[in-house]
């Protein structure tokens, strides 16, 4: 029984982390807000059925976890939002800030793996 709570104590403690890491990837385009909110919702489901409810019944957050959960999709709009802040960001760091070489392939190397997963995701 020991083993159990301690399980469910860490899905929980790191499903938490995960919508704290979300929420803040609301406010920096560099930290992905869905993928911490899928992962917190996995989480969850291991470690609380009630608190795995209670995000997928969010007003702004449960509409994107539904919608991949179900049907491994991405709205239209949210392709759109993303794309246009991946491009516009991640082309600000390699026109803008001064570091090296091999940094910015990273950076755009990263860039076009995440926009090609964004886009390759089916519409709903």
């Amino acid at each position: 029984m020991m083993i159990s709570k301690t399980k469910s104590f860490i899905f929980l403690a790191l499903g938490w982390i995960c919508i704290v890491l979300a929420v803040i990837g609301i406010f920096l385009p560099l930290l992905p807000t869905t993928p911490f909110l899928i992962l917190a919702a996995f989480l969850f489901s291991k470690g609380s059925e009630r608190l795995h409810a209670w995000l997928l019944n969010q007003k702004t957050f449960g509409p994107i976890i539904r919608d991949w959960h179900e049907r491994g999709a991405i709205k239209p709009k949210a392709k759109i939002l993303s794309t246009f802040l991946i491009v516009t960001f991640f082309s600000y760091t390699l026109i803008f800030v001064n570091v090296a070489l091999w940094i910015k392939v990273i950076v755009f190397l990263t860039g076009l793996a995440v926009l090609g997963f964004i886009l390759s995701r089916p519409n709903y």
